[in-house]
């Protein structure tokens, strides 16, 4: 074990650039420290819900750096830290793999002339932080004539409400526009999920959705996460690809009916979460 760590926020921005989130970082590096706990102790040291511990235990469970006990109540522990990494870099290239495969497909499609060719030259751009994208995002929003598509995280919403976001939404479905999403709803999440219902926006539940991230504007423009935000302030890094290209708009919205048919109301699911929470109490 390494004879002590230098710095618990160097330590933590080091796991986010490994591919956790913030909390999950958080969350492991306390483990690491401090040994197995039950989520109760977990939310009271870390200060947050036991809902919210739930949520990220689940993220490192899937990712490999967490096991659980079958004891009464569940202990958690962390995966000794070699292991775990090695086990971060093997899903980074299963996920390597899978977009090789994608690029075939669509190089596939295009032998196949699947798509009208056009004098017209795509654009492609990385958008670097929130505030860029927050920038972009509102722009694209401003001048939709029919419909956004998009597929986020929980902090993909909370970004939407903090910084503008859902105002231009609100203003697009008031001129007759129409928004459509997909998020995998927690019980942190329903506020935020509540407040996009209010606005006119058709949202649905997809359970423990671990596919791309994206939005899909007026099926001409398009951005997808290569990065997601590890962050919530405006300077946080992110990185989106940003493109007009049409075919790869088509293949997002084809993507995000397959996902669409397969997930239920967010009504639902809210009414599903409070019902748990109520016989919590």
């Amino acid at each position: 074990m390494m004879s002590r760590m230098a710095d618990d926020s160097e330590f933590i921005t080091r796991l986010i650039s490994f591919g956790l989130s913030e909390k999950e970082a958080q969350l492991y590096l306390h483990l690491l420290k401090y040994g197995p706990k039950p989520p109760s102790l977990l939310a009271k040291s870390l200060k947050t819900y036991r809902e919210d511990i739930y949520r990220t235990l689940t993220g490192l469970m899937d990712k490999g750096m967490v096991n659980s006990s079958l004891e009464t109540p569940t202990v958690y522990a962390a995966v000794e830290l070699d292991i775990a990494l090695e086990t971060a870099l093997k899903k980074r290239e299963n996920e390597l793999r899978e977009m090789e495969r994608r690029k075939q497909e669509l190089q596939e499609m295009s032998k196949q002339q699947w798509f009208r060719p056009s004098d017209a030259f795509s654009t492609f751009k990385i958008l670097k932080s929130v505030k860029e994208l927050v920038a972009a995002t509102i722009s694209a929003i401003t001048s939709l004539e029919g419909e956004l598509l998009w597929v986020v995280p929980e902090g993909g919403i909370t970004i939407a409400s903090l910084f503008g976001v859902n105002d231009a939404a609100k203003k697009l479905i008031d001129r007759g526009g129409k928004i459509r999403g997909i998020i995998d709803i927690q019980y942190s999440g329903i506020e935020a999920v509540q407040e996009l219902l209010d606005m006119g926006e058709d949202v649905r539940h997809f359970d423990h959705y671990r596919g791309i991230i994206f939005g899909v504007f007026d099926r001409k423009i398009c951005a997808s996460a290569i990065r997601e935000a590890a962050g919530l302030s405006p300077n946080s890094p992110v990185s989106m690809l940003w493109t007009d290209d049409s075919t790869f708009a088509k293949y997002l919205v084809s993507t995000f009916e397959l996902f669409w048919e397969k997930s239920i109301p967010a009504a639902q699911r809210i009414e599903a979460l409070l019902q748990q929470g109520s016989s919590h109490v």
